[in-house]
């Protein structure tokens, strides 16, 4: 298990610039999210990826700007569209291949678009498939105002796709879906192959670790039983930090905070 930070708590800095502040300040593992379609250009990836080797920096995964349209173009009654969108996304993973990365965040549908679990899961599957053609693992996040909010959702995922079923469990949206995400571990296990993590109390639920009442060392043990190969990014909104400085310090927070319940 491994902590990182995500470009995003930077939004809306430029993304290189973002990534840069992030290594030269001695965060060694990212999230990268992407924020239009230009940065998926391989000149640009490429200069993103010699930032990742100037500073000895991994990325583990990539999430996408397009996460708003999933709904029309993967879930809609118009077929053509999943095409076009599988063939969209094949810039993401060719990105993602370029900077080392090999999970990528899926928000997929809104709870306002009702479709089955079945019809659901195969879309999905589709997009899971392209993904293995790049070495990618196509990971369902848990997005309170998507379907996959739902704990019994998730659940029926897996029982319909089997191994196929791979989830990134971020904890602030756990609790806006009314969930605890003690128990989406404890019910998706070694399905869970990525985390977004942060703190909660009565300030807020996206709050620097140690600003809540969340027991982040106890989720993180659950974590490290379950599913050890997991890296637990750290993602807050600009308006929860103060500065760089405030990153660095939460993202050695969580690098002590594993190596403690990896040695129990």
């Amino acid at each position: 298990m491994k902590a990182g930070v995500s470009t995003a708590c930077l939004y809306p800095k430029l993304l290189e610039e973002s990534l840069y502040d992030l290594a030269v300040n001695g965060i060694d593992h990212v999230e990268i999210f992407v924020n239009t379609d230009s940065e998926l250009k391989k000149s640009y990836v490429s200069g993103l990826a010699q930032t990742l080797k100037q500073f000895e920096v991994t990325c583990r995964s990539l999430h996408p700007y397009s996460c708003p349209i999933e709904p029309m173009m993967f879930f809609s009654v118009y077929e053509r569209r999943v095409a076009d969108a599988l063939e969209y996304y094949k810039k993401y993973f060719q990105a993602m291949n370029i900077l080392g990365a090999d999970i990528f965040v899926f928000h997929g549908n809104k709870n306002i678009m009702k479709i089955s679990g079945e019809l659901y899961c195969e879309r999905f599957s589709k997009l899971v498939e392209l993904g293995k053609e790049f070495g990618v693992t196509v990971a369902q996040e848990n997005v309170s105002r998507c379907t996959s909010g739902s704990l019994s959702f998730m659940r029926e995922m897996v029982n319909l796709m089997g191994t196929d079923a791979k989830f990134v469990l971020d904890t602030k949206q756990a609790i806006r879906a009314g969930e605890k995400s003690v128990n989406i571990v404890r019910v998706l296990k070694e399905h869970i192959v990525h985390v977004h993590i942060s703190d909660s109390g009565e300030m807020g639920d996206c709050l620097q670790i140690g600003r809540g009442r969340f027991n982040v060392k106890q989720f993180l043990s659950m974590l490290y039983k379950e599913s050890p190969q997991c890296s637990v990014m750290l993602e807050l909104y600009r308006s929860n930090f103060d500065g760089i400085s405030d990153l660095v310090n939460n993202f050695h927070t969580l690098e002590k905070m594993i190596s403690s319940v990896s040695a129990e």
